[in-house]
């Protein structure tokens, strides 16, 4: 896979991430990362930006890195956790590295997605999260309900989120919990919300219906750590 932009290479570097292969605009002139790439030994592409805009469509500031795929966590490495944060089917990346971001602020230490229909980790949510990724597990599952239904077996709670709901703030968080967050346009599916023992609603008194995904998760995840 690959991940771009200064920041995100400074940070693999500074891991001593194994890195296949960089591509470098031609005019590349930051010595510090220059330097640590040539450190170690790392094989530098220089090419003209149309080629690296090929490669990756994002703001890669001239460098993009080729580096080994992303390793998801299994369940079972994530279930020793009091709050785990479950996403259902999100497409948005922006909204992905955006949660994992909040997460890692907030103590959280784990994240379910689906392998299906849904956003994966790739090189704009590793970008959005702002390093933080590496401080979060994030499992892959192949069927959410039946994740959920594991997971209650071992003692959690499951608090979705959804329009039609408890106001966020009456919830009780106590003990190990689960939180849904649904998908950016559909909400939580129909399963995922009847497998639910609580669901969590943000009041609106504006004139929106609904609030971006990363912001409606960051108001929950806050408020769930608060309140333990």
């Amino acid at each position: 896979m690959y991940i771009y932009g200064k920041n995100v290479a400074k940070e693999a570097l500074e891991k001593k991430e194994k890195i296949k292969q960089a591509f470098l605009y031609k005019n590349f002139n930051d010595k510090e990362l220059l330097d640590k790439l040539i450190n170690q030994k790392t094989k530098i592409n220089y090419v003209d930006k149309p080629q690296l805009d090929k490669i990756e469509h994002g703001n890669h500031q001239g460098i993009i890195l080729e580096v080994k795929d992303y390793e998801y966590a299994t369940l079972e490495e994530i279930l020793n956790e009091e709050v785990i944060v479950m996403l259902d089917h999100l497409e948005d990346p922006h909204n992905m590295g955006a949660i994992i971001r909040t997460c890692e602020a907030a103590g959280i230490k784990s994240l379910i997605i689906p392998k299906d229909r849904a956003v994966k980790v790739n090189s704009t949510v590793i970008k959005v999260s702002v390093g933080t990724i590496e401080k979060v597990k994030i499992a892959l599952v192949n069927n959410l309900v039946n994740t959920l239904k594991e997971l209650k077996t071992k003692g959690y709670w499951v608090i979705g989120t959804d329009m039609e709901g408890t106001d966020y703030k009456k919830i009780d968080y106590s003990g190990k919990i689960v939180l849904v967050i649904g998908n950016e346009g559909k909400g939580m599916s129909r399963l995922l919300k009847e497998n639910c023992d609580f669901v969590a609603s943000i009041p609106m008194r504006g004139t929106v219906n609904s609030l971006n995904a990363s912001v409606a998760a960051a108001l929950i995840i806050y408020e769930a750590v608060r309140n333990r």
